[in-house]
Parts: structure tokens; C-alpha cells; sequence
């Protein structure tokens, strides 16, 4: 029976801290959430408590970083290697709004993370008391669910409205737990378990709504939505800590006492012929068409079953993770050109494409962006589900569910155009890698896009691609593989460098395998606070490949290369969007602890991959010059240009 303090308000009892987050941490195990990332502070004390009770019986495992940003973001990563909800825990005040970021992107990409806010309560609410601030509903925009939860009750019957008579022969006749207060705890207790489990059956793309059933019942209406972060506020009153006398969580019968936690497997090894039996998609009625398969950013590997299946062309981004056997052109967007087609920089090709079949979400190039855009084409997406990275009715693409239904809209390959789209992108892919080898023997090293198709070739396992440069440099570069060798990750949802260290570090974790981040050295600056782990934390295998061009160099390739050309506007383009900066990565390792490996030849890079290092983290870095890249580029675009004719 629940233990009613004495000196609580009868008419509205309530549980303590620690009753709360006991009720709520198991409610977040049961519901399936394995893993969470913890930021130290004392108004969260009470779930810390509760959630170290709850990894000292197995059920959950638990990580802490210092800065919420980084726990925010390392947590990202948990979720996206397992594909579990994960949670991240912070104090009150300015820690909850840290979380913002990773909440931003989580919900562009429809990532499962889970903000556990601890929050003053509701009488130090407005009276300007320390480190309290108006929390609940902070993130309306970008969360699935959010609710603030207490342990504050209102019984249904005021008990001293009860004759202690009647209320001492209730007790007898039904038990001690009939009392009108342990009633009250346990409906309280019943209703946090609820609120979190609905809570997370929104994380995972099942919005909850309260209805009015048959004869009047009360019954919940569930529809399908897209997943993505949800946001628990939870008020905790004093005390934070547990009583010396406390004996912890009462045990239950139905509680595993260990529980592992999810992990992948190793790479997906998947054979495109297998995938398209799985299909099983009759294509022998289906009309003709010079189609072309887009796979855009999480697609997954059912792009290249479909044109596989159809005898069509596919242009996979690397995160797609369907860059992958026959169908899979290299160097597509060179082929495409910068009017997606319609421009003197296109191949023939495509001017001849009379229609795009879309999977997943494209982020990455100008190229596919004006090729989706140009009127002359019908254009078909397939969405079988809610997504969370457009709005209905917002893009041109025709939605189909059904792949058969596709199949029918894209039509077959007619004869020979596969074939001319795998010759053109053979002899441009052969172009490129002529000239990247030119470029190497010119500078005596591997430039940065050369690098990024190294470490794209190289890496057997998990990948994690930072946004801006690299991993455009990859979809530029990559020859795409017959079977796939590596996951690749990234960060696309709204596609910014925040907290790229971290999230690969929760990636590493999440699926128990070295992994690999390639990124800039302004991305790694960025997030240079993901480098910190403290004593006792697990440490992730991670290698991080920097390309330090002490700067930002993606800008270089947009219209600011072109405004840098401009008389007087060099040092204006070169301070605000080069970002120049000279810190030393070997010192900064040095610093966090971390192996540094200066990589100044393809066999340093190839050895310091292909190799079999030992646990932990390392830092691979490549000097690259920024400004060089634009004279690159033209070098590449012109040879691979020449292969048109």
C-alpha cells in the first residue's frame, strides 16, 4: 500500500519525486526505450536516480555527457543506429533549450528521441525562482507529443467529506488500498503510465485521440502519422533525492531482470536480384518509358529492387544507402548538369528522360533538384507512409503507395536505355578518376575529393557522412558498389553540421561496430564538445577523417565563388563565408585524449582504414587546399564533359 505522508494535504495528495520517475522509467522501458543519454543537474535528480535503478537491473543503458547539445545529439544517434526511441534527460532553465537542434533535426527526419525535461513545480511557476522558466509546450513546432506531468492528484471524493466510521469498514471489507488517498496515487500512477505510452506510440507514428465509443464507452482512435521526438516536462517537488530508509522500485513479477540493448548486425549485405524476386512485380504488360529511379536521402535498398526490376536507371545519393548494383549509375549528377537535363553542361541523356520515379527525400545537389522541377516531366513519389519532411500537397510529385501501382505509372526500360545510361556513366565515372589520379600526382597527396571517394570505396561497415562538402563530394565521386559494403548515415533533416561528432558517436554506439565519420574541420569545431566523454563511459569505436581546409568550403561552389571574383569582394566572401581558422587538430586532440594520425598519401589513409585498430576513437587528418577546389572541379566537370560526345 502506498504510504501517505502525514503532514500531506488531504484533499489533494500526491507522489513524491521519486515516485514519479520510477512510475514514468518504467513506463519508458515497457514501451520499448532501451538507451538514454544523461546531462547532469539536480532538478532531474530524481529520474536519474530511477533510470540508474532501472540499468542496475538490465533494462535500460544510460550515457553522460556533460553539454545537453551533445548528449541531444549522441542520443540522435542511438536512435537512428537502432531505430528505438532513446531519450535524452536535462535539468531546468537554459539546459532544456540545448535540446532544440537535435529536436529540430529529429523531427525533419523523423528520429524517435525522446526530451525528458525536469521542471520546477507549479507553485514556483512565475515567481521568478531559481532556474525556472516557462517549459512546457517550449518545442510546439517540433515535437509529436508534449505534455507536462506531476504528481499532483485531485481524488475524485474529498476523503474528510468520509465518516472515519464508513472509511474504517471500507478498509475492512475491501482492503487498506480502498482508502480514498492510495485510490487517488494509484489513478495518478495509472495516468502518468498512460501519458507516456501514448507519448511514445507518437514517436513511432501512431497519434492517440480520446473518443466516445459504443453505448457511450470511452475508447481511443489511433491513425497512422509520422514518427518522430516527442517532449515529457516533468515537475519534480522537493525532496530530489532518495530517503535513507527508501528500498527502491517495488519488485514485479512480470519484469525481465536484464534486458540488451538493440544493435545492428553489421553492414546490410543485399543482392539487388534478391530484393527484386521479393517484389514480385509483373512487368511483361507495363508500357514503355525513358524513366529514371531517384533515390533520395533514407530511402533504403528498395530503389534498386524497383529499377532492377523495371530496367531503369538509378541516381542514388549516398545516404540513400541504394547506391548499390547494375542499375546504379556513377557520377550522375555530372551527367544530369545544372539544368537537371535542359543545359549545355547535360548529356544527351538527359533530355531524353520523360519521367522521374522519386523514393525517399533528395537533399543533396542542384542538378536532381532541377531535374524534379522541370515541367516537361511527370514526376511520381513513392510514399507509403506518413513523412515528416514535407507537407501534403506542398511538392508536385504524384504520391503512389502501392508498388504495383508504381510500377504501372513508371513503366519498363525500352530497350537500350539502361544500357546507354550505365555506358555514359562508366566512361564519366573512368573521366573523373583520371582526373582526381592527374590531381594527385600534381600535389603528391589525395585532394578532398579524392578522399571522400576513398573513404566511401573503403569503409566496411557504418558510415556517417558530415553535411555541406563531404558529402557532396561522395555523391560526385563515389563508384557505386555491385553489392552494398557499408550503412551510411547523415544528418538531413534540415542538413546542418550541428553536432556531427556526437551523433556518430551514438551511431558507433548504438550498433557496436567502428564506425567512420568523414567530415570538414569546421564540422568537427562545431561539435568539438562531442569529443568529450568522461572516465567510465563507454567510449565508441570511431575513426573521424577530417579534411581540414581551414575553412568552410562549400561556398566556394555556390554563388560566393563567383562573388569572390568580384573586385573588392575576395576578403568580404573569404571572412564571412570561408571562415578561415587555424586551430591544430593535433594539439585539440591531444587535449580530449584522442590517437591523432596526420594522413599525407592514399596508402596512410588506405592502411589507416583497411587496418584492424583497437577500441576507441581516432582522428585521421588530411590537409586540404580550399582554395584549389574550384579549379578542381572545373578540371573534372571539363574531362568528364568531354566523355558526351
Amino acid at each position: 500500500m502506498e504510504r501517505i505522508p502525514d503532514d500531506q494535504p488531504t484533499l489533494n495528495p500526491a507522489l513524491d519525486a521519486l515516485q514519479v520517475a520510477r512510475t514514468v522509467t518504467a513506463a519508458l522501458v515497457d514501451g520499448g526505450l532501451r538507451e538514454a543519454v544523461i546531462a547532469p543537474g539536480s532538478r532531474s535528480a530524481p529520474l536519474v536516480y530511477a533510470l540508474a535503478e532501472a540499468e542496475q537491473a538490465g533494462r535500460i543503458r544510460l550515457h553522460v555527457r556533460i553539454d545537453e547539445r551533445s548528449a541531444a545529439f549522441t542520443a540522435l544517434g542511438l536512435a537512428l543506429a537502432s531505430g528505438r526511441p532513446v531519450g535524452v534527460v536535462t535539468t531546468s532553465g537554459t539546459a532544456v533549450g540545448n535540446l532544440l537542434p537535435a529536436l529540430m533535426e529529429a523531427d525533419h527526419a523523423g528520429i524517435q528521441l525522446v526530451a525528458l525535461t525536469a521542471d520546477r513545480p507549479e507553485e514556483l511557476q512565475g515567481t521568478g525562482a531559481n532556474q525556472t522558466t516557462c517549459q512546457e509546450g517550449i518545442f510546439p513546432l517540433h515535437v509529436r507529443f508534449a505534455q507536462t506531468l506531476s504528481g499532483d492528484t485531485v481524488p475524485d471524493v474529498d476523503p474528510d467529506e468520509i465518516p472515519d466510521w464508513l472509511a474504517a469498514e471500507a478498509a475492512e471489507v475491501s482492503g487498506a488500498d480502498a482508502h480514498p488517498r492510495t485510490t487517488a496515487l494509484r489513478r495518478q500512477r495509472e495516468h502518468l503510465a498512460a501519458v507516456v505510452s501514448r507519448a511514445l506510440l507518437a514517436a513511432g507514428g501512431f497519434d492517440t485521440e480520446d473518443v466516445e465509443g459504443f453505448a457511450g464507452v470511452p475508447g481511443v482512435a489511433v491513425r497512422e502519422s509520422a514518427p518522430g521526438p516527442i517532449h515529457l516536462n516533468l515537475r519534480f517537488r522537493e525532496p530530489l533525492v532518495p530517503a535513507e530508509e527508501d528500498a527502491g522500485p517495488e519488485a514485479r513479477a512480470d519484469e525481465p531482470t536484464n534486458t540488451r540493448t538493440s544493435t545492428i548486425a553489421g553492414p546490410v549485405r543485399v543482392n539487388p536480384m534478391d530484393l527484386t524476386e521479393q517484389l514480385d512485380l509483373d512487368v511483361s504488360d507495363l508500357h514503355e518509358s525513358r524513366t529514371v529511379v531517384v533515390a533520395g536521402h533514407g530511402s533504403g535498398p528498395l530503389p534498386a529492387a524497383f529499377a532492377n526490376a523495371l530496367g531503369l536507371p538509378l541516381l542514388a545519393e549516398p545516404s540513400s544507402n541504394a547506391r548499390f548494383g547494375h542499375n546504379a549509375v556513377g557520377a550522375y549528377p555530372w551527367l544530369l548538369g545544372s539544368a537537371g537535363g535542359r543545359g549545355e553542361d547535360s548529356h544527351p541523356l538527359a533530355a531524353r528522360i520523360e519521367q522521374v520515379v522519386l523514393f525517399g527525400r533528395p537533399t543533396l545537389t542542384r542538378q536532381v533538384s532541377a531535374l524534379l522541377a522541370r515541367a516537361d516531366l511527370a514526376t511520381a513519389f513513392h510514399q507509403p507512409e506518413p513523412v515528416a519532411w514535407f507537407e501534403p500537397g506542398s511538392r508536385r510529385e504524384r504520391p503512389v503507395e502501392d508498388l504495383g501501382e508504381l510500377a504501372v505509372v513508371a513503366g519498363r526500360g525500352p530497350a537500350g536505355w539502361l544500357t546507354d545510361w550505365q555506358q555514359a556513366g562508366v566512361r564519366a565515372q573512368a573521366a573523373l578518376d583520371d582526373a582526381l589520379a592527374t590531381r594527385h600526382d600534381e600535389i603528391g597527396r589525395p585532394g578532398a575529393l579524392r578522399t571522400s571517394q576513398l573513404v566511401a570505396s573503403t569503409v566496411r561497415g557504418p558510415l556517417v557522412l558530415g553535411s555541406s562538402s563531404v558529402i557532396r563530394d561522395v555523391d560526385l565521386s563515389w563508384r557505386p558498389p555491385t553489392v552494398p559494403q557499408s550503412i551510411v548515415y547523415a544528418n538531413r533533416g534540415l542538413a546542418g553540421i550541428d553536432g556531427t561528432v556526437s551523433t556518430a558517436s551514438g551511431i558507433a554506439l548504438g550498433t557496436g561496430q567502428r564506425t567512420v565519420l568523414l567530415c570538414g574541420d569546421l564540422t568537427l569545431l562545431h561539435d568539438v564538445g562531442g569529443l568529450l566523454i568522461g572516465p567510465g563511459e563507454r567510449e565508441p569505436d570511431l575513426d573521424i577523417v577530417v579534411v581540414n581546409d581551414a575553412g568552410g568550403a562549400i561556398f566556394a561552389g555556390l554563388e560566393h565563388g563567383l562573388v569572390a571574383q568580384r573586385e573588392g569582394m575576395a576578403e568580404v566572401v573569404e571572412r564571412f563565408f570561408g571562415t578561415p581558422q587555424t586551430v591544430e587538430v593535433r594539439a585539440l586532440c591531444a587535449a580530449y585524449g584522442l590517437e591523432w594520425i596526420p594522413v599525407d598519401s592514399e596508402d596512410d589513409l588506405l592502411s589507416a582504414l583497411g587496418g584492424s585498430p583497437g577500441g576507441g576513437r581516432r582522428v585521421l587528418e588530411l590537409r586540404s587546399d580550399r582554395s584549389a577546389r574550384p579549379r578542381v572541379r572545373r578540371q573534372v566537370e571539363a574531362a568528364v564533359r568531354a566523355t558526351f560526345q
